[in-house]
């Protein structure tokens, strides 16, 4: 299915962004799940605009759940989440309507679907479409957290400025849960917003690097070859917008060292094996060996800039300049932080569902 994802647990994409609603039906889910709509709600929360450095289109995403939970708890049939939108200027985007925006979808979808497509904000391919992925993710989050599972991302760097890495990891995800711009290191906190601003300034727009931590996925998940864990985060992650890069462990940095130094040596912690180190990010042959998932995510700058910028009339076939009024993020990867946490959530929970058993998220 062209907008599903997950074997066990799937998940399918419905609505634009600027049509009546949003949402996502989620299929494959235990019946006896516990649906917290407050943890829905805060993840929700963290993907939403914050100020100056953001949108300024606001949406309360009041979602609501129309199937698929009974009385607080999931039935084992399809959930529907719907997410009406509300603050839509879609009067903004006729002008231009046939101009192709630089690096965004507008030229790849008309060629896709004819000029039928819905081209105001993005449509389909909107960066609006990730709340539907964040409500659906908030159904397995706290069942993953239930069986020992916690995820985080930050921020590692933005506009050339870095934070931190992980070290504490416990003490670190513990942080960023409550931190609305996730850093680890809150000194880096106002260089990158003013760098975020900057952009703004000038009309322009910044990218930058999130990294993510799993901490306690068993040993033995994934399957050798083309279901491997990398694969299958890979597969969801890149369909995040703006993701453009995606390394485990090391990573790139991998291709410089020698293996002396990039191999995880083995150990014995009392009853448990170990690595010495994490340079394979927790990942061996495609399987979880036990240690943490750590893993980066490129994002590129937000596409849509204040400057004129060179494109074509996809109508009339002829060069033209496009000078963009809508409203747009001068940067969304503090945003997109918790998008990652989500996507990662719903797909180990497909690759678990798929080794332990359908009951086994609903064993809480």
């Amino acid at each position: 299915m062209k907008n599903t994802i997950g074997n066990h647990v799937a998940v399918t994409l419905f609505g634009e962004s600027h049509g009546p609603s949003i949402g996502a039906v989620v299929d494959g889910l235990a019946p006896g799940i516990l649906v917290d709509e407050a943890a829905i709600a805060a993840l929700l929360s963290r993907r939403r605009p914050s100020g100056g450095i953001s949108t300024a289109r606001q949406e309360a995403d009041p979602f609501v759940i129309e199937s698929g939970v009974f009385e607080g708890r999931t039935t084992g049939t399809p959930i529907c989440i719907r997410i009406p939108n509300a603050d839509t200027r879609s009067k903004d985007y006729a002008a231009t309507r046939w101009l192709a925006r630089p690096s965004h979808a507008d030229y790849t979808a008309n060629c896709k679907y004819h000029g039928y497509e819905d081209y105001r904000g993005g449509g389909h391919f909107s960066g609006r479409i990730t709340a539907a992925l964040v409500a659906a993710a908030g159904l397995v989050m706290p069942a993953l957290e239930a069986k020992g599972i916690r995820i985080a991302t930050h921020i590692r760097r933005l506009g050339g400025i870095e934070d931190r890495t992980f070290s504490d990891l416990e003490a670190d995800m513990t942080c960023l849960k409550d931190r609305e711009f996730p850093v680890l290191d809150t000194a880096v906190a106002q260089q990158m917003t003013d760098c975020i601003l900057a952009a703004k300034q000038e009309g322009d727009s910044v990218g930058g690097v999130l990294e993510t931590a799993v901490t306690g996925v068993p040993a033995g998940l994934g399957e050798p070859w083309f279901d491997t864990v990398e694969s299958m985060l890979s597969h969801a992650l890149f369909a995040v917008p703006a993701v453009k890069g995606v390394e485990f462990g090391a990573g790139f940095a991998l291709a410089d060292m020698r293996g002396s130094r990039a191999n995880d040596p083995y150990r014995m912690a009392g009853e448990q094996v170990i690595t010495a180190g994490n340079n394979s990010g927790g990942i061996n042959g495609g399987i979880t060996n036990g240690m943490p998932l750590l893993f980066r995510c490129a994002m590129r700058p937000t596409p849509t800039i204040g400057q004129p910028q060179e494109t074509v009339d996809m109508q009339s076939r002829e060069d033209t300049v496009l000078q963009s009024h809508g409203r747009h993020d001068p940067c969304i990867v503090h945003r997109a932080a918790v998008v990652i946490d989500c996507v990662t959530a719903l797909t180990l929970a497909d690759m678990l569902t798929g080794r332990y058993g359908t009951d086994w998220l609903g064993e809480v």
